[in-house]
């Protein structure tokens, strides 16, 4: 398979190169710095703006898919600037991606053609302990509307005849970054604890699993649409705590009171202090069997 990617030096992008590679599939990245990609990656590189154009046709053209990972990082104080790049990221940039998509045409290598583009659970917004399967309606705050944003520039390949799916991401865990590399230290030194309560939900999901559902996406001509990006249970964050907790060996009974969080990160402290039960339905539906279905287990391998 001929494969494009955006956002490829992030965390999943590393990871989902290196998967694709060891297959023997032939990786295309689209970067701002292509030089820097493609000495990070050992992959061709080609230069692209998300926000100033279409994608080019050189990284598209004969390809049979594109994954598309590249947006604004949300974990950071949402000002009035950071808001409007994050949307116009996801937005703006998902729509130059389908625009470059629209000028080669549908057709990839092998006459058929795939969009599997990131998404993020943070599209339901609140429901407290209410299991929420991907046939769950948006929610209303600002990281919903991003997300709905953000699936219906990606939708718009369909128009060309392309296969078009969206993986909406939970907490990914993986020791080199994201949520648990910022949450290792405190848990290390012991003063680790449940946030705001502890009792809202938490999408958990190995990063090898996240990877998996990448590449079920591309592979699987049945899937099509939203997939819920993480493991079957997830749990509360009193009890991803605990089983945090007991992965290091140290306790995890310190509690960081939910004022604390909005008084350091503002409105975007509700990725922490809300949560969604998202659960993976199509996902298990659809034939995908996850590897790291157990909390401890997935936190143990994780942090080997």
């Amino acid at each position: 398979m001929n494969v494009t990617l955006t956002g490829a030096t992030g965390l999943i992008g590393t990871k989902l190169v290196r998967a694709l590679r060891e297959r023997g599939d032939t990786v295309t990245v689209l970067s701002r710095s292509p030089g820097k990609a493609q000495s990070a990656l050992g992959v061709d590189a080609v230069a692209w703006d998300p926000l100033a154009g279409p994608a080019p046709a050189e990284a598209l053209a004969g390809r049979d898919a594109v994954v598309h990972l590249a947006g604004e990082p949300v974990a950071q104080r949402w000002s009035a600037k950071v808001k409007q790049a994050i949307r116009d990221s996801r937005e703006t940039g998902t729509r130059n991606l389908v625009e470059g998509l629209r000028a080669v045409g549908a057709g990839g290598a092998g006459g058929d053609r795939v969009l599997v583009s990131s998404s993020a659970v943070g599209y339901y917004g609140r429901h407290g302990d209410e299991r929420v399967p991907e046939s769950t309606a948006p929610g209303e705050d600002f990281l919903s509307r991003i997300c709905v944003l953000w699936e219906q520039e990606a939708q718009r390949a369909a128009e060309l005849g392309v296969r078009v799916v969206e993986i909406r991401t939970g907490v990914l865990l993986d020791a080199s970054g994201g949520a648990l590399k910022t949450m290792l230290p405190p848990f290390k030194l012991g003063v680790g604890g449940p946030v705001a309560g502890g009792d809202q939900y938490l999408p958990w999901i190995h990063v090898d699993d996240l990877v998996g559902l990448y590449l079920k996406a591309l592979d699987d001509p049945s899937w099509s649409g939203a997939y819920n990006g993480s493991a079957p249970e997830p749990v509360t964050n009193r009890d991803f705590s605990k089983a945090l907790g007991r992965a290091l060996h140290r306790p995890a009974v310190a509690p960081v009171p939910g004022f604390a969080l909005r008084l350091l990160y503002g409105e975007m402290a509700e990725i922490v202090t809300e949560g969604q039960r998202a659960v993976p339905e199509r996902a298990l539906a659809g034939g995908y069997t996850f590897r790291h279905a157990d909390l401890a287990e997935a936190l143990a391998d994780t942090l080997a």
